[in-house]
């Protein structure tokens, strides 16, 4: 059976070019074929800002939107987060849906697919893998980064990769498969 990878597209703003870069990925990472790939878009899940009357490590979650991410991210096995950066750092719905849950991230690998301006949005994946280890999760050195991401769009706004965008996804996607199958061990506890 085959490790389930979700990939987190992070941006909910209308107009988002996330949507056209995580497409992109989804098809790659489905193609790699070593992961079950589900495409998860934070903006379906509508979460408001925190409103859990108790703290997620306890798992008594009162509301059906909190009860609906903690299994989405209860099933997967590993995280790509698709992000943007918002003023040299995360967006506030990956930050607030990152502490919805506590447990369900626990010793799961993640990776990112960057972009943005001249950075790529590595300033935002820096400052986000200091929450992640504190969810006790394991980030990932190999990444793909995304400068100029509007040179990568086509008249259509859809996202057109070049060679250094594909080798280094194929690089991360193996270096998470082999995270999450070392990881395995401790999500399920004998």
């Amino acid at each position: 059976m085959a490790l389930e990878l979700h990939v987190i597209l992070s941006s909910t703003r209308p107009g988002r070019v996330g949507a056209t870069v995580a497409h992109w990925f989804h098809g790659l990472a489905v193609e790699h074929g070593k992961f079950d790939v589900e495409l998860v878009d934070l903006a379906a899940f509508d979460l408001p800002v925190y409103d859990e009357p108790r703290h997620p490590v306890l798992q008594q979650y009162e509301h059906e939107h909190t009860k609906r991410w903690a299994a989405s991210v209860a099933a997967a096995d590993a995280f790509v987060f698709v992000t943007p950066e918002y003023n040299y750092g995360p967006t506030p719905a990956l930050l607030n849906a990152l502490d919805y849950v506590y447990k369900e991230w626990n010793y799961k690998p993640a990776a990112f697919v960057s972009y943005g301006g001249i950075s790529g949005g590595i300033r935002a994946v820096q400052i986000t893998k200091h929450t992640l280890t504190t969810l006790k999760m394991v980030p990932l050195v190999e990444a793909v980064a995304i400068p100029m991401v509007a040179q990568h769009l086509d008249e259509n706004r859809q996202f057109k990769p070049g060679d250094v965008h594909i080798s280094s996804a194929r690089t991360m996607l193996d270096e998470l498969l082999r995270w999450a199958e070392a990881l395995k061990p401790m999500r399920n506890p004998a």
